[in-house]
This record gives C-alpha cells, sequence and structure tokens, in this order.
C-alpha cells in the first residue's frame, strides 16, 4: 500500500529568471541534476558556491515566506519552489541562485513546474524514503491550526480551510486535494499570491515590494482582485495548500498522510514537520544495486 518508489531528478539543466518580490533583485535560478540521496539543496552562486540543505532544521523564521540558512548564508521565499519539486516528484536536484530570494514570476509555481516539465525527469538508481503517519499529531490554537492524520490511502493529500471572514473578496474557501504531479501540476502550481489592499499598501509604505504589481500578485479590494482576474473561483484557497505542499516538502521524504490545515501559515507547517520527523518513523530507502 506504502510502496518505496525511485528517486528521481532532472534529465537537463533549465533556468528561470525573474526577481524578488520583497527585495526587488534580479535573480537568476538554475535547476540542475544531483545525485541520489543529494536531496534539495540550494546553491548560492554569488557566495562561493554555498550550499543550503532543504530541511526543516535549516528554516528560520521570516515573516510570511519560507527562508532557510546554512552559516552566514540564506535563501528565502523558496515555498514556490519547493512545492514545484514536491509536486512533480523531484527528489534529487540543486537549485542554483546568485542571489537569496527566488524569483517571483507569477506568483505561483506554475513556472518552475514549465521549467522542470522542459528539463525532463530521470528515474535513479535509489529509493525514495518514507514517512507513514500512523498518528494524528495537531498543532495549533483554535484560530489557526494544522494537523496530520493517517490517510485512507497511499500518498499524500491536503485539505485547507482560508478564513478570512466577511466583508471582503475572499471570504471563506475550502479545499481537499489527493498531491500528484497531475493534481499538482493542474490544481495548485497556477494558484497565486495574494494580499488585501491595506497589507499591499502597508508593505509598499515600508520600501517592500516595490517592483510587484497587479499583475504578479493578487491584491484584493472589497469588489475582488485589482486589475487582475482569478485563475480558478478558489484561488487564494488553493495558493495556500500549495505553500503547504511546499513546506512539507522541508520532511526530506516522502509523507504519506492526510494533512489538514485551519487558517495556518509557514511557521505552524513547518513546526508540524519537525513534530513528524521526531514522532514518527522514516523508512530509508536503499540502492538497488546494493
Amino acid at each position: 500500500m506504502h510502496a518505496l518508489r525511485k528517486q528521481r531528478t532532472i534529465a537537463r539543466p533549465v533556468s528561470v529568471f525573474g526577481f524578488g518580490f520583497w527585495s526587488g533583485r534580479d535573480v537568476r535560478l538554475e535547476f540542475r541534476a544531483a545525485e541520489p540521496d543529494t536531496g534539495i539543496v540550494f546553491v548560492r552562486t554569488d557566495l562561493g558556491h554555498t550550499r543550503i540543505p532543504a530541511v526543516v532544521a535549516n528554516r528560520i523564521e521570516t515573516p510570511r515566506r519560507t527562508t532557510l540558512t546554512a552559516g552566514r548564508a540564506s535563501v528565502e521565499m523558496v515555498e514556490h519552489v519547493m512545492a514545484a519539486l514536491a509536486g512533480m516528484q523531484i527528489d534529487n536536484c540543486e537549485v542554483w541562485v546568485d542571489e537569496a530570494e527566488m524569483p517571483g514570476c507569477d506568483g505561483s509555481s506554475l513556472p518552475f513546474v514549465q521549467a522542470l516539465r522542459e528539463a525532463g525527469a530521470v528515474d535513479q538508481d535509489a529509493l525514495r524514503a518514507r514517512l507513514i503517519v500512523r498518528n494524528v499529531t495537531r498543532l495549533g490554537t483554535d484560530d489557526a491550526w494544522v494537523e496530520a492524520r493517517p490517510n485512507n490511502h497511499s500518498g499524500l493529500s491536503v485539505k485547507f480551510r482560508l478564513d478570512y471572514g466577511s466583508g471582503n473578496a475572499i471570504g471563506r474557501q475550502t479545499l481537499q486535494l489527493a498531491v500528484s504531479p497531475d493534481s499538482f501540476e493542474r490544481e495548485l502550481a497556477p494558484s497565486r499570491t495574494f494580499v488585501l489592499a491595506a497589507e499591499a499598501d502597508w508593505l509598499i509604505s515600508r520600501g517592500l515590494g516595490r517592483r510587484a504589481t497587479y499583475q504578479n500578485v493578487l491584491v484584493f479590494d472589497n469588489d475582488g482582485p485589482v486589475e487582475n482576474t482569478l485563475r480558478y473561483r478558489d484561488e487564494c484557497v488553493r495558493h495556500k495548500a500549495l505553500d503547504l505542499v511546499g513546506d512539507l516538502a522541508l520532511a526530506g521524504c516522502d509523507l504519506h498522510g492526510h494533512f489538514i490545515a485551519h487558517r495556518s501559515g509557514h511557521r505552524l507547517n513547518a513546526e508540524l514537520v519537525r513534530a513528524l520527523l521526531v514522532e514518527e518513523e522514516i523508512v530509508e530507502g536503499r540502492r538497488r544495486s546494493a
């Protein structure tokens, strides 16, 4: 039921160009193939090729985004890249970048998924480690929480409940999805980052996000997205589910379980990963040639 699968990497290098939404700095990202059991590793080419493994132990708290660090080097806004890699089941990959912040592109994971599709995927001579959720683990408060529970089938499924209350165009939205490469690419990858207009004004007043526009970030006023059109009626909750997939990928292995989140964010998502790595057993993959 929970069979190990072969690890995968990409067939050839491929690049994505853009600028960081927070910093406004231009950045080039290049996906490169990696050996079995490497995992996902960010490589800061501007800092002497410093390597930052994408694991929850390297995560530090940063408002509104996921940041990883190793020594004095860091990479930030990695959740959309991590979601694309996890969603497309690319297990071993070096992500070379020449700035700290990942390219924001259109605010979704779709540009990274399209790049990975262009690169192609290859199976490797090793099995992917897995963590099977066998107990219910829940973290948070009554207002915001995230929970892992055993799944009725193999693989990862997510359910996200978004609640912005009444009096705005986002309101309450719920999405449930069994995550696979096909479902991720179709149902989650195109969903974009969103903020309320008041939040956008606050960020800009502090010198952040000045290069971002209404076209690459969904900004909601009381009537809906400003100067933009939704790709899905419930695009906001889909993006939160995308973020959840990206944060869960910091486990560094396949997760077999059902994950339910209610108004959760990056911090709670990461805390759940940390708890599962302590409480549940990881079944390690082995080289087939061993």
